[in-house]
């Protein structure tokens, strides 16, 4: 396997001479747990860890290596083990808020293609919850491309359903899929494309392990046995690349409870396609969609041409990200001015 098999491109291509060291190779992260990590080259997969100089420029969690990036790494122990000089700079991205009261960006993956935004056709189905998915791909400029799995348990009407509820609202691609029949598989791989590399998003229980081990064709993963309301439950526990027998390449990650965004407006704005078009006939130029007047976007939601739960679903995510953003920097400028302080002192006790 060469490393353009793993998605190593001309993108990469072009700063691998300002990384890659003498003594080392080009390796792309693919799994993270708790701080160790797995890394795999043309040759095979391995344990790594960081140097401690690498460990001591990090400056937030941010600059650690995810699953998906592409770094460079010093091998040792007749190549079984390495450790990791430095990180390649990320072409895309998904990312979102840590959960808890917490501040700061948690990288989900780097360096994807597209996205899958799985949601079960049962409970699971959620069109705010999507609106945020979708926000997040955008973000870090990721495809998405939604899934819809268990469609087996609700009638083909209700399906047509929900796939015209997701066309209003987003312009992206659709595939209905179940695990038990097996219906929509074949479109799925069709989809994948060797070199390539995907993400499934989605929460605890829709179906992600049940779909890798569906294209892959055996179990190779666990799943447990689904809920008395026919949900399933939750297996992944770490985010991991697997790369399949046509040369496509999937990203497990575990279900996310919490998906709150930190500074995604233009994110926001991609997400929300409809009602950006529609603000171009507002009144004023910087219109908030609320309570100014001459407002397109309210009247189209007076007159019933945008919903109203998609213009509050707007709202809140706009909201939100700016919310977070305005504390994700003043946290920034206080750990900096720590940092500062610190070195001042340190300067001040060789003195």
């Amino acid at each position: 396997m060469k490393l353009h098999d793993l998605g190593f491109e001309k993108w990469f291509e072009a700063h691998a001479t300002e990384f890659l060291r003498e003594d080392g190779g080009i390796a792309r992260v693919s799994a993270v747990d708790r701080g160790s990590y797995l890394i795999r080259n043309k040759s095979g997969e391995v344990p790594a860890e960081l140097t401690g100089k690498l460990s001591y420029m990090i400056e937030s969690p941010v600059d650690l290596p995810c699953v998906g990036d592409w770094v460079t790494a010093q091998y040792y122990d007749n190549d079984r083990a390495a450790v990791i000089h430095g990180v390649f700079p990320r072409k895309t991205f998904l990312r979102r808020k840590t959960a808890g009261a917490n501040v700061e960006f948690q990288m989900i993956a780097a360096n994807i293609d597209a996205a899958f935004i799985v949601q079960s056709c049962h409970f699971d189905f959620n069109p705010n919850r999507l609106d945020r998915y979708v926000v997040m791909t955008a973000d870090g400029g990721v495809e998405p491309i939604v899934v819809l799995t268990k469609t087996d348990l609700i009638s083909q009407d209700e399906l047509t359903q929900k796939v015209a509820a997701i066309n209003s609202a987003h312009k992206t691609r659709i595939l209905a899929v179940s695990s038990l029949t097996g219906s929509g598989f074949d479109e799925f791989l069709q989809t994948l494309c060797p070199g390539k590399t995907y993400c499934l998003l989605g929460s605890s229980g829709v179906g992600k392990t049940t779909i890798i081990n569906r294209l892959i064709g055996r179990e190779a993963f666990d799943t447990k046995p689904v809920s008395g309301t026919g949900e399933g439950t939750h297996t992944t526990s770490r985010r991991q690349l697997i790369v399949l027998s046509q040369g496509a390449m999937l990203i497990d990650t575990p279900g996310m409870r919490e998906l709150a965004l930190v500074g995604a407006g233009e994110g926001v704005n991609a997400g929300f396609e409809d009602l950006v078009r529609l603000s171009a006939r507002c009144r004023y130029a910087d219109c908030t969609h609320e309570h100014e007047p001459g407002c397109a976007v309210r009247s189209a939601v007076e007159s019933g041409e945008l919903s109203k739960d998609r213009h509050s679903s707007y709202l809140k995510l706009r909201k939100e990200s700016e919310y977070y953003e305005m504390s994700y920097l003043d946290k920034r400028k206080k750990d900096k001015a720590f940092g500062r302080l610190i070195k001042s002192y340190k300067k001040q006790m060789k003195d």
